[in-house]
């Protein structure tokens, strides 16, 4: 898959810094252009200079991963903390760490599951004058980011469904299967007919045209204008449409609910049927473009633009092509999967028809993007199947980082706003 040298010197740098190749690696090396931007963002945050002491880092990305249930960033910052010099008591509960870390709570919480409730007060509570303890404005930046980042990688890890490292809890054991393990009909693929196989191998290609048809016919009715108010009825149509995506899961390990704080707190639409819904942030008032990018590097020298080029690369990220067929522009799509994850969090671009996201997403899609953007915890391997069934792995794991990318900057974005009021 990788020809050339320059992907392979990115996975080479990434075993030598890291010192293993692990599971996100491997996935995300199917978009090796993301990845070393990936991996330079992440080195950076954890890794290089900055106001927050290194096991600290370690311990604030375990405080974010834990609150999605993610097993796996937990373990793999857990081992990063200790490493870094941290104690192993405060792995055993919240309790056991620094007053000034557990005040992150709070932030922490809403980040996760409900950006948008974020405001000035929460700064102030945290940096002004007489605050107990007190951050800085570049620490608590540094903080945000680092819970951004985890936030979204929870999204990526369970949306890919990643297995546990060698060196985890439930990593390559080996067990004989039981004689109800093995499946009724060894031939066939999930366990249908030959008959069966090939009608569902029909629809998933018949999707395919449609989807084709659908991007090619919105290419052309480009240059047709709506009422700026039948814009915005078309934006509130789709952010408060009914997704079902709640999934009964196990519980998730002592290991990670022992470092969750109310683990009953988790996310809600932005705009619930018959209730009166927050504020839509207007991109044209807030953007990262405009605003959050210089506020960032202002706070946290670099980073912002390491984000932004984050940000661009898995916008414009495309190998034009989708499934069977090549020479395609994805545009359209990519622009509706990315403007659809925001519409979630009550992100409005006054210059989109929102119109094209029910077009081109259809009902399987969305659920898999709601279940990942939301509540990753809740992400099956049948709401991952259930979606481009015609498609290439590859271009699922591409929508994933695109819903992963477009999270962290809705998250940023409320956050970053209430920084730049208090700043005021």
């Amino acid at each position: 898959m990788l020809n050339e040298v320059a992907d392979q010197d990115v996975l080479t740098e990434s075993f030598l810094s890291l010192g293993r190749m692990d599971h996100i690696t491997m996935v995300m090396a199917m978009h090796p252009a993301y990845l070393s931007c990936f991996l330079r963002t992440q080195h950076a945050l954890l890794e290089m200079d900055g106001p927050l002491p290194h096991h600290w880092r370690h311990y604030i990305a375990v405080m974010a991963a834990a609150r999605h249930h993610c097993s796996y960033l937990v373990q793999q910052h857990s081992a990063g903390f200790l490493d870094a010099g941290g104690e192993e008591s405060w792995l055993s509960g919240l309790q056991q760490a620094p007053t000034k870390l557990r005040s992150l709570q709070t932030l922490n919480k809403l980040l996760a599951h409900r950006p948008w409730l974020i405001t000035q007060r929460h700064v102030q509570e945290l940096v002004c004058p007489g605050a107990e303890p007190r951050w800085s404005l570049a620490e608590l930046i540094h903080a945000v980011i680092l819970m951004a980042h985890a936030h979204s990688l929870c999204s990526f890890g369970w949306g890919c469904g990643l297995n546990p490292e060698p060196d985890h809890i439930g990593g390559y054991t080996f067990e004989l299967p039981s004689p109800s393990h093995f499946p009724r009909r060894p031939h066939s693929p999930h366990g249908l007919t030959h008959e069966e196989a090939r009608h569902e191998s029909g629809e998933g290609a018949m999707e395919v045209e449609v989807l084709m048809q659908r991007m090619v016919e919105l290419q052309q009715q480009q240059e047709e204008e709506c009422t700026q108010e039948e814009m915005v009825t078309r934006f509130e149509r789709e952010r408060s449409e009914s997704i079902p995506t709640t999934v009964v899961r196990e519980a998730p390990p002592d290991l990670v609910l022992r470092l969750v704080e109310e683990p009953e707190f988790r996310y809600e639409d932005f705009a619930p049927k018959g209730e009166q819904s927050p504020p839509t942030m207007r991109a044209q008032d807030y953007s990262w473009e405009d605003h959050g990018f210089s506020l960032v590097n202002r706070l946290l020298p670099d980073m912002g633009q390491l984000l932004d080029e984050k940000f661009q690369v898995v916008s414009n990220l495309t190998y034009h092509r989708m499934a069977m067929h090549e020479g395609v522009d994805t545009r359209t799509l990519r622009k509706a999967l990315w403007n659809y994850i925001h519409c979630l969090y009550g992100i409005r671009y006054d210059d989109y028809d929102y119109g094209s996201v029910n077009v081109l997403l259809e009902r399987s899609l969305k659920v898999f993007v709601k279940t990942m953007a939301c509540h990753p915890e809740q992400t099956t391997a049948r709401v991952y199947h259930a979606f481009w069934r015609h498609f290439r792995h590859s271009e699922k794991v591409h929508a994933n980082l695109i819903v992963m990318e477009a999270r962290l900057q809705a998250a940023l974005l409320y956050t970053l706003r209430a920084i730049t009021h208090y700043m005021r």
